[in-house]
């Protein structure tokens, strides 16, 4: 029996892309059924891949001849074969394991002959074909911290395959609606259309086709492999925790996640206010990963209610660090311990129907700080505000409140105390509105519910009329650029003193890392900023079998990042049970598909506007926790999808514009964008004004990014499923053969000056003959 390779793994000129071709067609069929023979095969594939993209080892080459010779583990005799024998005697054999053998022998095969460029591969980390980054990530996949195929899910929604969609998305996400709530988007940030006009509406997108996979059912998790019999504890189940619990779990691991709060999500769930983030929608996808075994044990510290040791000795191997950064920085100004006191504003039981307090010397859930006779209130940080404003605690802070900071949180807890029904909410920054690193949108939502901003203000003091506070002291700063850089920055200016009147006062300027039960782990180590020392390529911590991401790691950073540092994580973690070597440098994303683009016309592509986000009505915004963005109409997601430019086929190289420009002196094509660091005018339209549709650029394309294709008697010229031009086809008026568009057969007669006799029939119209009716015709005359 011999396998069959495709053409396309023939086509291709490097033994490492063609490998990785021919395992993976091999693996995708179906036809490998022992599921050891699987395993090890994909393994294989997965060492292949970081070799293609030079993130591999030095041991990658030799970790995967020792996984070859296990596909002929059961046939000891051949092992120690030379390899002038090895051939013949693995022909003779006959048994049920002989596909699985043939797949071993082609590549035992391929890594003798083509030992050499595999090396080199090694080494340098190139491809001199080129052919290892044919399926290359697009700028806005690369720019995601889990690197997640954008372009592929986006036209599978813009064909109306929401639930294909999300299956492409949680191969490296396994909360796309999450993320279509809260992500801060970067993948925008790159999105090449904005040089064009408005980025993608990514974010949204995922949201919408998450939701109606999930209304309809179709929100489904992939095939999980069986139990393997290894333990995972999983500490924390923020986003971070919840990833590596997920594809753990697909793995065939049994995790167990503990957890401090009595919900799972982390700041997800008490960090991140319902109006962005319904409560349904984390517990949804958090039931999603739950039902793949995944168990969760709630209000349980770790070091208190379960030890390292306890947990050893249940059978767990490997740890994964989660644990977020739930502590606030303080503000370091005059009365702020004083008014620090929570009496007032405690943490509340979920299920309790009286809102009791409860006392943190029985439950340690909240850390008293004194009476009122010791210590002032009015001062709270903003996680603690945050968290207990989740579980229940609805009761308004103050009526006159001041938030200090500028980020996601500070704007989350101002519009957070509107909501609990405060008078006023001011936020003050240090610096400028341009400055400030929230969300632009949550910036202006915020300021549409009646949210003021101080900015330039520098809180010196928290003055108050005894045990109350009563305002904030502060300077006014102006931004003065520093030696030797180019940030500014604030500085106060001399005299400048007021005082902003509130009653309530919120510190928002950052979190750190709660280290409390950490100290079992004692042979990780912690960097200056009081989080965890990892080796980012695997997230692996110091310790033999200990692993930590997100804010943990991070500091306070954002979901997408803390996903995919679980994600890592997981593979991580499974190398290591594996014992296969770990990758060298962090992993590029490598997309291994590619999903036919939209077609539609030029005039389409450049008039496809950006939708704005329906919100909802602005009295019921200031008073409700209901979800203050509506999300888009079906026709929305629908257009907004199809103006994606499918950046991961076309590599932006302009090769296309200098054949049509230079070679061709046409200069058809009004591609600007291309120009990253000067864009110039882009117009798909404008290409038909000139095009002849010769196929040069078509043929230049390193990609297949731009195309020729004839088809109901028109020639089109299509750049990534996009129509720049269509033209009439012509016909030899002998034999019937395909000339080509009058414009392009113009451009011939003009450029062979006559050269070529055309003959004139009696209308007085060319006769357009072809080639070989044209020399039939010469012979006669």
């Amino acid at each position: 029996m011999v396998i069959q390779t495709n053409s396309i793994v023939n086509k291709v000129s490097c033994p490492v892309h063609s490998t990785i071709l021919y395992l993976s067609e091999e693996l995708d069929s179906g036809k490998v059924k022992n599921p050891r023979i699987r395993r090890i095969s994909e393994q294989i594939l997965h060492l292949l891949e970081e070799i293609s993209n030079g993130h591999a080892g030095s041991e990658h080459l030799k970790a995967i001849d020792e996984l070859v010779d296990e596909y002929f583990e059961d046939n000891n005799s051949f092992k120690n074969d030379s390899q002038n024998d090895f051939k013949n005697n693995l022909d003779k054999t006959i048994d049920s394991n002989k596909y699985d053998l043939e797949i071993g022998k082609y590549l035992k095969s391929v890594l003798t002959k083509e030992r050499e460029i595999f090396q080199s591969h090694l080494e340098t980390g190139n491809c001199a074909s080129m052919d290892c980054i044919r399926l290359s990530p697009s700028p806005c996949q690369m720019a995601c911290p889990a690197g997640i195929d954008i372009p592929t899910y986006l036209s599978l929604i813009g064909e109306g395959k929401d639930a294909e969609a999300i299956e492409v998305i949680r191969r490296d996400n396994p909360l796309p609606w999450v993320c279509g709530l809260v992500c801060t988007r970067p993948c925008e940030m790159m999105c090449v259309r904005g040089r064009i006009d408005t980025p993608v509406s990514i974010k949204f997108l995922k949201a919408f086709a998450a939701e109606r996979a999930m209304s309809l059912g179709h929100y489904l998790n992939p095939p999980q492999k069986s139990l393997n019999g290894k333990k995972v504890c999983v500490i924390g189940a923020g986003p971070a925790g919840l990833s590596a619990s997920y594809y753990l779990a697909l793995m065939g691991y049994q995790v167990r996640v503990i957890e401090s709060l009595p919900v799972a999500g982390g700041m997800l769930m008490v960090g991140i206010p319902r109006y962005r983030l319904p409560r349904e929608v984390i517990d949804r996808e958090v039931a999603m990963i739950e039902s793949l075994g995944v168990e969760f044990c709630y209000n349980t510290r770790f070091g208190k209610e379960v030890t390292l040791d306890s947990l050893r000795k249940e059978g767990f191997e490997a740890f994964f660090i989660a644990i977020g950064a739930h502590k606030s920085h303080k503000l370091g100004i005059e009365g702020e311990d004083f008014y620090s006191g929570k009496s007032g504003y405690s943490l509340i039981k979920p299920e309790s129907s009286e809102k009791k307090v409860i006392d943190s010397e029985k439950s340690g859930d909240v850390e008293r700080l004194g009476d009122a006779e010791k210590s002032g209130t009015g001062v709270l940080d903003s996680v603690e505000f945050l968290k207990n404003v989740a579980l229940g605690n609805r009761r308004v802070p103050g009526k006159r409140i001041i938030v200090i900071g500028g980020g996601n949180v500070a704007i989350d807890a101002a519009r957070t105390s509107l909501r609990l029904g405060a008078e006023s909410v001011t936020i003050a920054y240090r610096r400028t509105r341009s400055e400030m690193p929230a969300d632009i949108e949550e910036v202006e939502q915020a300021e549409e519910e009646g949210v003021n901003f101080s900015f330039l203000t520098i809180p010196t003091s928290i003055e108050g009329d005894g045990n109350k506070v009563n305002g904030l002291n502060a300077l006014r700063a102006e931004l003065i650029k520093k030696e030797g850089g180019d940030r500014l920055y604030p500085v106060p200016i001399e005299g400048s003193d007021y005082t902003i009147e509130a009653d309530a006062i919120i510190s928002a300027i950052g979190q750190f890392v709660d280290i409390k039960g950490m100290e079992a782990f004692t042979g990780i180590k912690w960097t200056k900023r009081g989080t965890i020392e990892v080796k980012h390529t695997c997230m692996g911590t110091s310790e033999h079998g200990v692993f930590a991401a997100g804010d943990a790691v991070t500091g306070p950073a954002t979901v997408i990042e803390a996903i995919g540092g679980g994600k890592r994580a997981a593979e991580a973690i499974d190398r290591y049970f594996n014992n296969i070597p770990q990758p060298r440098i962090p992993k590029v994303p490598v997309r291994y598909h590619r999903e036919k683009p939209i077609e539609m016309p030029a005039s389409t592509k450049m008039s496809l506007k950006r939708p704005e986000m329906l919100t909802l009505n602005i009295d019921r915004r200031r008073i409700t926790f209901q979800q203050a963005e509506l999300g888009y109409t079906e026709n929305m997601v629908r257009e907004e999808a199809r103006r994606c430019l499918r950046c991961d086929i076309c590599r932006r190289c302009g090769k296309c514009i200098e054949i049509c420009r230079d070679k061709m002196g046409i200069g058809a094509l009004k591609f600007g964008y291309m120009e990253f660091d000067n864009p110039q005018e882009t117009d798909f339209r404008k290409t038909s004004e000139t095009c002849i549709t010769c196929g040069a650029c078509a043929a230049n394309c390193p990609n297949e990014a731009i195309v020729i294709e004839e088809k109901n008697g028109e020639r089109l010229l299509k750049l990534c499923g996009t129509i720049l031009n269509r033209q009439k086809l012509l016909y030899c008026n002998s034999c019937g053969a395909v000339l080509g568009p009058a414009k392009y057969l113009d451009y011939v007669d003009n450029k062979t000056l006559n050269i070529v006799k055309v003959h004139q029939q009696k209308d007085g119209q060319k006769n357009r003959l072809c080639g070989a009716c044209l020399r039939k015709q010469s012979v006669y005359l």
